[in-house]
């Protein structure tokens, strides 16, 4: 674990010292508790934005197959 200094405020300082005692976690916990999450939500976010960039990626390509008959012969 990489040891780092941070300056929050008074009124942050207060909260996580609340929260330090409801939660019986130190306040280095909540820390990087939020932090995960933090990490994990742009994560998921920055897949969906990837995933939405690649939609119609392939549209103007002439040199597949027609999936919609591809599809259909399958079904059958």
């Amino acid at each position: 674990m990489n040891r780092t200094q941070i300056y929050i405020t008074q009124k942050e300082q207060k909260s996580l010292k609340r929260l330090s005692k409801l939660t019986v976690k130190t306040k280095s916990e909540l820390i990087r508790d939020a932090i995960d999450r933090y990490i994990q939500e742009d994560y998921e976010n920055n897949w969906k934005d990837q995933i939405k960039a690649a939609a119609g990626l392939w549209k103007d390509r002439t040199d597949l197959p027609d999936f919609d008959l591809f599809r259909d012969s399958i079904d059958q």
